[in-house]
């Protein structure tokens, strides 16, 4: 099976190292500082109690011991020992009520924050990546937060310096003791880094690019199910589901097999432990140097040392797991836009529309050659042209590069005699209204998705511009009326509703310049009727840019322009450019004997 699901940034050498992950993390722990401070307080003061419990515990047994005579003695040592262990478990819950919120917040922010810069990305990125891919790997991101957080703060740490701890509590009371647990602590945690980063990481970041890659090849095949269907191709479509997700399924299992064999090793080496400080007690307390309570000690603390091992190659595992997943939000936040806003950018100040293209030179990352060299062009205020030619000729590019879509090689866009790369791209594209051949709505409202061009419109204004664009009837028929969700891209929608819809959210920009992009070549001659009276009545007091293939949409343009290789070959009225014979009129003739 040909798999086409890899993103195109899966397939670079751009793995973040951990320290760097780690440090994009600790610059969300950093802004919460009281929060941050009241778990960390929290969970010292925790630790203390939890290094306790071992020295009440020996202190327990060696009362019991003593004989019935010191019960009194006992019952003390007994109110310690369970004394010790609620102090533990009470403060650290109250940790938690410093942690949650800052965990809770950190990851909405981490969200947010990579979805935003998601955003930013230019059009060209956005064509390369896959978004059921970019979807999965924000969301993962998330989640990996909450892990690396969780074991380094939460578990991590303090399991560290409770192992330091009780090794030195050891090693001040019997050296030979300490040195045995310190060693083999030190072995443990040592070998658990090791082995994680070199032995299974390799493996768990292909199973993570896979994920990101079932992301994508879900999010195509369900966003594509109108084509599946009127293949009939389901089975199809869910047997290259099927190789997608074995794919994960054969990385996942080697991954998992990697952590279970080091899980393995480190089971061993409890043993070890276990063993040596037992046995080294035993033979303490044979010749006379170790009481009944010193060997409780050792067990209690084997026992707690064994609990904060386990908790500590399991948090290692998911720290690991975690940094991965929080890996490519990381790099995205060391990218820069590829189309950015100048430091000193102003806001556009729309006016007329006057358009020119000064001496524009541009080429796409993957041509060899510019499709425009030293393109000069103006179109008046007001001025409605046309664009034709064929595919390839530049016609969709001339309004990308008016949109700042790509930033050009040479030369200069002015509109309204501002040169466009000076300006910021959000308030040049606010005037500029766009209907698109296709348009895609969000599965909002009507009434949102009309309002996107304008989010302070009042309802009155949404139907005035529903009106306008001849789709108030249509939607006044609907049971829910303008409070009907459209579907995922307005699937729910015919083509020429969408494209009303389209429009009314065109005249509720009511921005200067308007762009109609194919947008009646795929309407039936009724529909494309209703919508060409509707367009009409937009691009009055516009400057307006018309891309079209059939040529009889444009007739009553001021000035048609046909392209060639990113060249303006011929420009006039419709029927002087008939008459003069040349590539006009080759197209005219396709045109109208096609139909």
């Amino acid at each position: 099976m040909t798999d086409h699901y890899e993103n195109t940034e899966d397939q670079k050498d751009r793995v973040l190292k951990n320290s760097a992950v780690l440090a994009f993390i600790a610059k969300f722990w950093l802004r919460r500082p009281w929060l941050l401070a009241g778990t960390v307080g929290f969970v010292i003061l925790a630790i203390a109690f939890d290094l306790a419990t071992p020295w009440a515990a020996g202190k327990l047994v060696d009362a019991v011991t003593g004989g019935t005579d010191r019960l009194a003695q006992a019952w003390r040592a007994w109110a310690i020992f369970v004394g010790v262990y609620f102090a533990f478990s009470t403060i650290r819950n109250l940790s938690m009520r410093f942690w949650i919120p800052l965990a809770s917040a950190n990851m909405k922010e981490m969200t947010d924050e990579g979805f935003k810069k998601v955003q930013s990305f230019s059009a060209d990125w956005h064509a390369d990546t896959f978004a059921g891919a970019t979807v999965r790997r924000l969301s993962r991101a998330m989640w990996g937060y909450d892990a690396v957080s969780d074991a380094a703060l939460v578990f991590l740490g303090p399991a560290i310096v409770v192992l330091i701890g009780l090794c030195g509590i050891m090693a001040w009371r019997w050296p030979m003791v300490g040195l045995f647990a310190t060693v083999m602590v030190a072995l443990y945690i040592g070998s658990n880094i090791a082995l994680t980063n070199l032995y299974a990481r390799p493996l768990n970041l292909r199973s993570v690019a896979l994920d990101s890659r079932i992301g994508g090849a879900l999010s195509d095949s369900i966003a594509s199910n109108p084509t599946v269907k009127s293949f009939g191709a389901e089975d199809r479509e869910a047997a290259r589901i099927a190789g997608v997700t074995d794919l994960w399924r054969r990385a996942a299992n080697r991954t998992w097999g990697r952590f279970t064999d080091i899980w393995m090793l480190h089971n061993l080496i409890l043993v070890a432990l276990q063993a040596g400080l037992t046995g080294l007690l035993i033979r303490l307390w044979a010749k006379g140097q170790a009481t009944p309570g010193d060997v409780a000690f050792v067990i209690t603390s084997f026992m707690l040392m064994t609990g904060y091992l386990r908790n500590i190659g399991d948090n290692i595992r998911m720290t690991q797991k975690g940094l991965d997943d929080v890996e490519d939000v990381a790099r995205y936040a060391t990218m820069d836009p590829q189309v950015m806003d100048r430091a000193d950018a102003s806001p556009f100040r729309a006016d007329l529309g006057e358009i020119v293209f000064d001496r524009v030179t541009f080429r796409y990352k993957s041509a060899r050659t510019p499709l425009y060299d030293r393109f000069t062009l103006r179109i008046a205020p007001g001025e409605r042209v046309a664009l034709v030619g064929a595919t390839g000729a530049g016609k969709s590019t001339f309004v990308k590069l008016i949109q700042r879509l790509y930033d050009l090689d040479e030369g200069q866009i002015l509109v309204d005699g501002q040169d466009i790369a000076e300006v910021s791209q959000g308030s040049l594209r606010r005037a500029i209204a766009v209907v698109p051949q296709d348009p895609a709505l969000f599965h909002r409202t009507l009434s949102e998705n009309i309002a996107y061009a304008r989010p302070d419109a009042t309802q009155d204004e949404v139907e005035l511009a529903a009106k306008r664009a001849r789709a108030h009837d249509f939607i006044a028929r609907l049971p829910l009326g303008y409070a009907t969700l459209v579907g995922e891209r307005g699937i729910k929608l015919s083509g020429g509703e969408r494209q009303r819809v389209a429009i009314a959210r065109a005249f509720l920009a009511d921005a200067p310049i308007l762009v109609l992009d194919e947008a009646t070549s795929s309407l039936d001659v009724a529909t494309e009727r209703d919508v060409q009276a509707a367009m009409e009545a937009l691009m009055v007091g516009r400057t307006t840019i018309v891309i079209a293939h059939r040529l009889s949409t444009i007739r009553g343009a001021d000035r048609i322009l046909v392209f060639e290789d990113g060249r303006v070959v011929e420009e006039g009225k419709h029927a002087d450019l008939v008459t003069r014979g040349g590539a006009y009129a080759r197209l005219h003739a396709v045109t109208e004997g096609w139909a």
